[in-house]
């Protein structure tokens, strides 16, 4: 069944790029509503904006959606993996700025408030994204490909990263995302960089609210933020929880394999634009209960929340 949340959530902060303080809420939506946002601080012309791939703004460090007019919403990243990953189908997102806070880092902060509110059952079926036909993007940098998955099942992800710093390294993971799997593995895993990057973002005007409280800082095989990881591999979580964010802007669960090799929220997005762009490789499907139980989200429970600080 198609779900919203039972009760309005209400979160503030500061957004990680511009440093804004940022109020966010979470509304319940109607039945087919899918996800949109809606910007209260626009005062004139069309402030609606659909969580949706081809409205996607190519951007290396967050995902940024913008409508016809002009209005936009960034770093919306690990909003939508929360509301994917606990298998929130409609909701209105208002927000009175141009950036989602960025919390501490990781889709915990919403997972817990979205659990602790409660989902509702709509009576109305879950129209999910049936992958028919491996499809691929690549660059220089990295791919990201989307393939037939195992039958019967729902989102299958692998994630490979490689990078200089020893804090990092290589890193590689493969999980089923069905019942909970995102809450419990990959939720608490927050955002990353390199002390190297952060003085070249901060003068690009970006990574103006970043702090070592809501990202992870690595230099070299020193971790700088306190009290290190959550996760030996927290970084390789994270760019998987940010892929499933990413993803949830098909407008629909994928059903399929997700593999990722240095893959980016650019990288995502130019591979939903590749699906969607070969009608024969993808179809649209009427989840029944047995296929509905394996997607993202499905039974999960509040004690599943990892504990973190």
């Amino acid at each position: 069944m198609q779900t919203t949340i039972r009760n309005t959530i209400r979160f503030e902060g500061t957004g990680l790029h511009s440093g804004a303080p940022a109020r966010l809420t979470i509304r319940p939506a109607s039945i087919n509503h899918g996800i949109w946002f809606k910007r209260t601080d626009v005062e004139v012309g069309d402030r609606l904006i659909p969580a949706r791939w081809d409205v996607v703004e190519t951007s290396p460090l967050c995902t940024e959606i913008v409508n016809k007019a002009g209005v936009s919403v960034s770093t919306i990243e690990h909003v939508m993996a929360a509301l994917a990953g606990c298998g929130v189908h409609n909701a209105l997102i208002e927000i009175d700025g141009p950036e989602a806070p960025i919390l501490d880092g990781s889709s915990v902060p919403f997972v817990r408030g979205i659990l602790n509110a409660g989902l509702r059952q709509q009576g109305a079926s879950v129209r999910a994204i049936e992958v028919l036909e491996t499809v691929e993007v690549e660059t220089p940098a990295g791919w990201a490909r989307l393939s037939p998955g195992t039958a019967g099942q729902g989102l299958e992800m692998a994630f490979h990263i490689d990078f200089a710093d020893a804090a990092i390294g290589r890193q590689e993971k493969r999980l089923n995302l069905a019942n909970g799997t995102f809450v419990r593995e990959l939720s608490d895993s927050r955002t990353f960089c390199r002390a190297s990057d952060v003085e070249a973002m901060r003068a690009a005007g970006k990574a103006l609210g970043g702090t070592l409280e809501n990202a992870v800082v690595v230099d070299g095989d020193q971790v700088l933020s306190p009290g290190g990881f959550r996760h030996e591999d927290e970084a390789v979580r994270h760019k998987m929880l940010d892929a499933l964010g990413d993803l949830a802007l098909a407008g629909a669960p994928i059903i399929g394999l997700y593999e990722g090799h240095k893959a980016g929220h650019a990288l995502t997005n130019a591979l939903l634009r590749a699906l969607f762009a070969r009608p024969e490789a993808y179809r649209m499907v009427t989840c029944d209960a047995a296929l509905a139980a394996t997607l993202p989200g499905a039974g999960v429970e509040r004690d599943e929340i990892p504990a973190v600080a």
